[in-house]
């Protein structure tokens, strides 16, 4: 597979990521937010649909947000979440909240130069869990796969340097730390653009953008995306899981 990146389709990643300098000067006196993606990822486990995530990410010359909302299929779990992140990425806050069966809050937030997460659980009993990370640390919280997609723009933006004269750009393999605050853990994951194939999507073949994300805790993930750079499927090795945009 041909692992050289498009530069268009590296400026749309950058423009997704909110980095580009240029657009924030222009739009600095506007505080409308501008709809960066939205949509609703389906999760399939043996080809039946088990859980929704529904997210909306929204981008101002300040921050972008993404807000999340993940229902299983009979409706027993539910929780929502809001990333806010700073203009070349930082996190600003994470806040993720338990709907149901229970109540369970947490934030994560900057502290100093590293990060804090308070963890309040459905019995009201509080704690929290320091991680000497910095701000550029990645939330790649369970069940919200628009987190993967935001690892994924950051990865392209960061990852591809056009040379004069040339159409595309190598993508070398990258590691990233990552929080994961419903496991209270930090780890890290490693994330290869793998070039353009072929892969069925609601049984119709499509060519589409493939990147692989592997970690100890996550196992590996395959993601591929459209030239828009938007999240379209993910398959999990091992865990007979598909996830499709709707």
């Amino acid at each position: 597979m041909n692992k050289r990146l498009g530069t268009s389709l590296l400026v749309i990643a950058v423009i997704a990521l909110c980095s580009v300098a240029a657009s924030a000067q222009k739009d600095k006196h506007s505080s409308k937010a501008k709809v960066v993606d939205s949509g609703t990822f389906g999760v399939y486990m043996g080809g039946r649909r088990v859980a929704s995530e529904t997210f909306t990410i929204r981008q101002t010359p300040e921050s972008s947000v993404t807000t999340s909302q993940f229902k299983s299929a009979d409706g027993h779990a539910a929780q929502e979440s809001v990333l806010t992140l700073g203009p070349v990425g930082e996190l600003r806050r994470y806040e993720w909240k338990e709907l149901n069966p229970g109540k369970g809050q947490t934030v994560l937030e900057p502290q100093d130069e590293f990060l804090i997460e308070r963890v309040k659980g459905s019995d009201n009993k509080s704690s929290e869990q320091p991680y000497l990370m910095p701000h550029t640390t990645m939330v790649l919280d369970d069940y919200f796969f628009s987190h993967r997609q935001i690892l994924a723009w950051r990865y392209l933006a960061a990852g591809c340097k056009p040379k004069a004269g040339e159409s595309g750009c190598p993508m070398a393999k990258a590691q990233f730390g990552i929080i994961v605050p419903r496991q209270r853990v930090s780890s890290m994951v490693s994330v290869e653009y793998m070039g353009r194939e072929k892969t069925n999507v609601r049984g119709v073949e499509r060519e589409l953008n493939r990147i692989n994300m592997s970690s100890d805790m996550g196992g590996d993930w395959a993601l591929w995306f459209d030239d828009k750079h938007m999240l379209v499927r993910i398959l999990i090795a091992g865990d007979n899981t598909e996830v499709l945009r709707d």
